[in-house]
């Protein structure tokens, strides 16, 4: 395929934008390739700049549930935007969409709209220090929840450690209070709580981890994590910004049967235009201004352009319940096709999936940890992304993030998706 425009463009980019990108892995530099730009998209359909079409399993990183451009989330929109995209007052929509929010998690009984998920879950961790006049927080290696400095942290060496910095720029001081333990991993989980559980004010996970590739929580972890919250007095946040109306209508939490006591969401209530959110039990919520001592404020936040495109995409969703069986039966799909060339081709390699999200490691036996993650061949899923690539399949520019079906993706789409998997196994064994 050639990729001149997007060549030309990112050497321009680089000129005025660090590393020519908005968000870093757009760069494409782990796949050693320059950035692909987008002109536009539609259904499970994306052409770039050069005009190559590409089946797409990014989908935004996950909020385009119903694909591109999809028109029941975009109905109306125009009236929206004559109307005023933007006021600082309140609007109906932000009612109405709120009121389905808690309706579709029975943990949520009120919500707080932001504007993006490193603001839901930033805002969530200061309304459980202030609930429960603690300052440690525990995340787990692998988990990434944003880029406020109190979590960007990973865990040391130890089973069991105070985090270091995982990005320049962030202080001591920031992170002092953020312990990390290992993802799956209950022995060290039971530590953690043992020597720290009195001074917790929360633990925030991903369910689902999606930012180390697919890496679903075993269900006996998460009870756990559950049970000892409850036990030290500590609250659990739940990161469903991925997870969240994607695996279900009613996110991880629903699929797992665990209540927390905060999630937090992200752009799919925007029906993938910048949006977050933030919500769980009554007495903690009215804890946040102007009701309560702990401040947030946002000018954009429920703007009324998303939360029009978010209700149009919550309420389509409830009303069509089959919209997550068709992409759960397309996921499988691909991974029977997935784990047949595998198999075929003996390579070491191993297929997480959960629901309509998928991965494919280049490693050997099951990856459940951050551990397990990092001994991929990072160099042989360079090689598979861009002979994925050549044969019109985007998937994700790194061996650590998720494949997303859409309810748009079409049995063409995953019979194509399997072949050109099976001739990308091939080429790599030569």
């Amino acid at each position: 395929m050639n990729f001149n425009k997007s060549e030309e463009l990112f050497n321009e980019a680089k000129k005025y934008i660090p590393g020519g990108v908005n968000s870093p892995v757009r760069a494409f530099q782990s796949v050693g390739m320059s950035s692909v730009f987008a002109r536009r998209g539609n259904g499970s359909k994306i052409i770039d700049v050069d005009g190559n079409e590409f089946i797409d399993y990014i989908c935004s990183w996950g909020p385009l549930v119903l694909g591109h451009s999809s028109e029941v989330i975009t109905k109306g929109v125009e009236e929206v935007v004559k109307a005023g995209v933007t006021f600082g007052l309140a609007t109906e929509i932000e009612v109405k969409i709120a009121k389905l929010i808690t309706e579709a998690c029975p943990s949520v009984e009120m919500v707080r709209m932001v504007n993006s998920g490193t603001e839901a879950t930033m805002s969530a961790l200061r309304l459980a220090r202030g609930y429960t006049n603690r300052s440690k927080i525990l995340k787990f290696e692998g988990c990434y929840h944003g880029h406020s400095d109190g979590l960007l942290v990973k865990s040391g060496s130890g089973t069991l450690t105070y985090g270091s910095s995982t990005s320049s720029g962030v202080s001591e001081d920031a992170i002092k209070n953020t312990l990390v333990a290992q993802y799956n991993d209950i022995e060290t989980l039971n530590a953690v709580f043992k020597a720290h559980g009195n001074d917790l004010a929360a633990v925030i996970v991903e369910p689902v981890a999606g930012n180390m590739g697919v890496v679903p929580a075993k269900e006996e972890f998460l009870k756990i994590m559950r049970k000892l919250t409850e036990e030290y007095g500590a609250l659990l946040i739940f990161d469903e910004v991925i997870t969240g109306f994607r695996v279900s209508y009613g996110g991880a939490q629903e699929v797992y049967g665990i209540k927390p006591d905060l999630s937090c969401f992200g752009k799919i209530i925007g029906g993938g235009l910048p949006v977050g959110a933030f919500g769980g039990r009554r007495e903690i919520m009215e804890l946040l201004a102007p009701v309560g001592p702990v401040y947030q404020a946002g000018t954009l936040s429920g703007n009324p352009l998303a939360m029009h495109m978010g209700y149009n995409a919550l309420t389509y969703l409830k009303d069509h319940p089959e919209v997550y069986t068709n992409m759960e039966e397309k996921a499988n799909k691909l991974e029977e096709g997935f784990k047949k060339a595998i198999k075929e081709f003996k390579i070491d390699a191993t297929v997480n999936r959960i629901k309509g999200m998928l991965n494919v490691f280049f490693t050997k036996g099951k990856v459940e940890t951050f551990e397990d993650v990092s001994k991929c061949n990072t160099e042989i899923y360079a090689k598979y992304f861009k002979l994925m690539l050549d044969q019109g399949v985007l998937i994700a520019p790194s061996q650590f993030e998720a494949m997303f079906l859409s309810h748009a993706h079409t049995e063409e789409d995953i019979e194509r998706t399997i072949a050109a998997n099976r001739e990308a196994m091939r080429q790599i064994t030569e």
